[in-house]
């Protein structure tokens, strides 16, 4: 190990590291303000939409009732504006966020344009407000990491440089959005670091820090999905009983990304303009939404009551059908959201209804295990 200061167990930092790390401070800042920015603009556009009402509180656009009409109209319409932006300010606005990631870090040389970091929330908070069923953390993930990429250009960094300051920036807007500093460093080093090395892990690891701080005071320090473990006892039927919940979770998850992929594909085909697809997935939301008006949205409320025990028969059917096909569709048009907030609701709902023919733990056991299977397989 002598000599090697790109071993973890090494600590002698340097002095080009202790730089890139003070920046990262700087980026976990702007990644958790970015992070209540577009929560709270996605909130805004729901309540004006589905509510017509000024609020920027997160709300679920199934929770009311509403006109058929506008059910099916909204998303067809924030495809429309959706489609419009991509085309005419920047194509890399549109998928979930992290493949546009990797495609910046493995062959842009980290650089991201400055309107990506406009234009992504924006549209992804007009597509998910207006019913999309998608996510805010990889729409939140890229702007961070357009956060992160700029100030490095600005600082005239290296290319390495400059993908550390984007992970950093795209992981502190997942912290920020879920509250979960170390999931959000573990899927950085997985997923965009390709590297396990102090000079890139130590400023991802203080962004990150900083990131979950501000959002204790921006957005408060508790847990999104608070779980109570009360009175659990595992027995050994119990834990063998969980592998068959992680078979059918990466099962569905093969099954979700099929969709995804084989959508992608069919829209390809169609003769029309790329501009167009994301207003024909709005209409795919729209009728998925009339069948299921709580797969609407971002969800949350909804995955806080699978993982409670709170939800009902007929709510996990209804999203574990309609919500995994009008997302898997929906975002093969390439059209802006994320994907682990869907993912989260679908796997929930894949263990709560295995739960209901499995032994009782504590509620919400099963619907967290299905979460956590169907996350790990997508």
């Amino acid at each position: 190990m002598h000599g090697n200061r790109n071993h973890l167990g090494d600590f002698t930092l340097q002095p080009r590291t202790l730089l890139v790390t003070a920046w990262a401070l700087l980026v976990g800042g702007f990644g958790a303000l970015a992070a209540l920015a577009l929560l709270r603009l996605i909130g805004l556009i729901t309540n004006l939409v589905f509510y017509q009402r000024w609020r920027t509180t997160l709300v679920s656009p199934g929770v009311g009732h509403h006109p058929w009409w506008l059910v099916l109209v909204a998303p067809v319409a924030g495809g429309l504006v959706v489609g419009v932006m991509a085309r005419y300010g920047s194509e890399k606005i549109r998928g979930h966020g992290m493949p546009e990631a990797i495609e910046a870090i493995l062959t842009q040389g980290s650089i991201v344009a400055p309107k990506v970091a406009l234009l992504k929330p924006i549209s992804a908070a007009i597509s998910i407000g207006t019913g999309g069923p998608f996510g805010a953390e990889g729409p939140i993930i890229m702007t961070g990491g357009a956060i992160g990429s700029m100030i490095a250009q600005l600082r005239h960094f290296t290319a390495d440089e400059r993908k550390t300051l984007l992970v950093a920036g795209a992981a502190a807007g997942m912290a920020a959005t879920f509250n979960s500093p170390v999931a959000a460093v573990l899927l950085a080093v997985e997923l965009l670091l390709f590297e396990w090395r102090p000079r890139s892990f130590i400023p991802v690891v203080a962004s990150v820090a900083v990131a979950t701080i501000c959002r204790g005071y921006l957005l408060g320090a508790g847990p999104i999905f608070p779980v109570s473990t009360a009175g659990m006892h595992l027995t050994t039927p119990d834990e063998a009983l969980s592998l068959v919940v992680g078979l059918t979770g990466g099962a569905l998850a093969v099954a979700a990304t099929w969709l995804v992929y084989r959508a992608e594909d069919a829209f390809g085909r169609l003769t029309i303009h790329w501009m167009w697809w994301p207003a024909i997935g709005g209409a795919i939301i729209g009728l998925g939404g009339l069948a299921e008006p709580r797969a609407l949205g971002v969800g949350y409320d909804v995955i806080d009551q699978l993982l409670t025990g709170r939800a009902t028969v007929s709510l996990i059917v209804g999203i574990l059908v309609v919500k995994t096909l009008i997302w898997s569709l929906s975002l093969g048009s390439g059209t802006s959201g994320g994907v682990l907030a869907p993912v989260f609701m679908i796997g929930g709902a894949l263990g709560a209804a295995e739960g209901m023919a499995l032994p009782h733990v504590f509620p919400g056991f099963w619907a967290m295990l299905g979460l956590a299977a169907v996350v790990g397989g997508v």
